[in-house]
């Protein structure tokens, strides 16, 4: 399993936090235009190369400097945003909460990528997000 560690790298929405995978379909570039973030994510569970038993885990955020808010405005504010939480390159959820169940996991090996995007959906550049990889056993 590949170690990944938490950086912010600049990309587009719904990438991750560590050694990313390039973009792909839902991956869209970030625009030139696009502000930049105050935001410090990180995924704290799981833990990156976990072995989850189950079906569901408890995935829990830690986000310092900015304040997630409903995102239903285009007025971007380098503080404030909502979470795009993404489980092998497909958006499961857009969230305002830091913690959350994902449920229905497969066994396998997964990896789970969380985004701080602006109120408008769309990434601050550079991209502020977290990844872990963990492996799922029935």
């Amino acid at each position: 399993m590949a170690c990944l560690s938490i950086v912010l790298i600049a990309g587009a929405c719904g990438g991750g936090d560590s050694g990313s995978a390039g973009p792909t379909s839902s991956t869209p570039t970030v625009a030139a235009d696009r502000p930049a973030s105050t935001a410090k994510l990180a995924i704290v569970s799981p833990k990156n190369g976990q072995v989850i038993h189950g079906t569901t885990l408890q995935l829990k955020v830690s986000l310092e400097d900015a304040k997630v808010v409903p995102a239903t405005t285009t007025d971007i504010v380098p503080d404030e945003g909502h979470l795009h939480v993404i489980l092998d390159e497909r958006l499961v959820t857009m969230t305002g909460s830091l913690e959350q169940l994902i449920a229905n996991l497969t066994p396998g090996q997964h990896l789970l990528k969380v985004e701080f995007v602006a109120s408008d959906h769309a990434p601050f550049d550079p991209r502020v997000i977290a990844a872990v990889a963990f492996e799922v056993k029935a």
